[in-house]
Order: C-alpha cells, then sequence, then structure tokens
C-alpha cells in the first residue's frame, strides 16, 4: 500500500503533507528531525491519511493537495 498523508505540527498551525510506503516510519521520521522540511516544527501528530493500492494514483494526488484548490479542498473536507 501507498499512504498520503497530513500531519500537524504540535507547537504550530503548520500542516506537512506527504506520501509514503511506510506511514509508521515516516511519522517517526518527521518527529525524530530527519526531514529538514518538517525539522523546526515538531512535534507532529497525524490528522488524516488515504492507502492507495497504485503507486502512481497515491502521487498524483499528494501532488494535488499541494496545489491551491488541493489546499482548500483539504481544509474544508479533510481537517
Amino acid at each position: 500500500m501507498f499512504y498520503v498523508y497530513i500531519i500537524k505540527s504540535e507547537v504550530s498551525d503548520e500542516i506537512y503533507t506527504g506520501y509514503t510506503a511506510d506511514l509508521q516510519k515516516r511519522l517517526k521520521d518527521h518527529n525524530y528531525g530527519k526531514s529538514r522540511h518538517s525539522n523546526k516544527f515538531r512535534p507532529w501528530k497525524l490528522i488524516m491519511y488515504c492507502a492507495f493500492e497504485n503507486k502512481e494514483k497515491a502521487r498524483e494526488f499528494e501532488r494535488y493537495l499541494k496545489t491551491g484548490s488541493g489546499i482548500a479542498f483539504a481544509r474544508k473536507h479533510l481537517l
């Protein structure tokens, strides 16, 4: 399975959207500071995730959620 996820910082209003094949490991990586893009907003909590069987569909959904209309969609329906 492939996962598109949204995490929220516990110390700020920062939201991060990503893609992974191992959701638990990726969340640990974010919280241990292994991602330089999310390092300064630790700790993170998982807000939502979607599971896909198809890697390309997961990547397409992640890219969409990072667009202006995808951010609006996520705020209205997912967060």
